[in-house]
């Protein structure tokens, strides 16, 4: 584990917790885009909860688990004690990856029309003890990214409409630094800091999708 960094695994939630404040690029439902942050939350909640029911739910929450702040947070209708989680350490970096995989409201980005929003979700939370600049961080979004959709259509996952699929309607992904040791300049995936990203990522999302796909035939 990265010294600081705690992730709780239960059936509420996943939480990732840090001594110290994260640097963090997300699409979190709260406090998503760049910010600083104590705390990652991604929340199980019921599969057809309506959007409006959702404001105040993630507070609610942290609130009643003594959760300090402040924190991001994710919803997602997978089985939060299914999560799947991976570390990988290399050139003088390490990053884990926490990742929790709903497939039932699979799309092919560019494709697949408008839709009413889902809390499915593949939530890919990734945390790397490095310095990354802000531009690295958004190139490892788009890293793991590249990777949940490499891994989908490895597997010949398809849309209801037939169409291999790149993911579902409301993934999100965190990337979090805690800012120690190198700085990083790149985050793509054959960089040093992008490759501990990719290769955390993989590992836990390959986990999550397979069994997935096995507990639905």
């Amino acid at each position: 584990m990265i010294e600081g960094v705690e992730v709780t695994i239960d059936r509420e939630a996943v939480v990732v917790a840090a001594r110290e404040p994260l640097t963090i690029l997300s699409s979190a439902f709260v406090r998503g885009g760049f910010t600083t942050a104590r705390a990652i939350v991604n929340l199980h909640v019921r599969k057809n909860i309506p959007e409006a029911e959702t404001d105040g739910i993630l507070p609610r929450f942290t609130e009643r688990r003594g959760i300090q702040g402040p924190w991001v947070g994710l919803l997602t209708s997978a089985w939060t004690e299914k999560a799947t989680f991976a570390e990988v350490s290399a050139s003088g970096l390490t990053a884990l990856a926490v990742t929790t995989v709903g497939l039932s409201n699979r799309i092919a980005a560019g494709q697949t029309p408008v839709a009413a929003w889902e809390p499915s979700t593949i939530n890919t939370i990734i945390v790397v003890d490095a310095a990354p600049e802000a531009a690295a961080l958004v190139n490892a979004v788009m890293t793991v990214t590249e990777v949940k959709a490499s891994l989908l259509a490895s597997t010949d996952l398809r849309c209801d409409d037939g169409r291999v699929a790149s993911g579902t309607s409301t993934d999100s992904v965190v990337v979090a630094a805690t800012g120690r040791g190198p700085r990083c300049r790149f985050g793509g995936p054959i960089s040093d800091f992008g490759w501990v990203v990719a290769r955390a990522a993989h590992d836990a999302l390959e986990v999550g999708i397979r069994r997935w796909m096995e507990e639905h035939p």
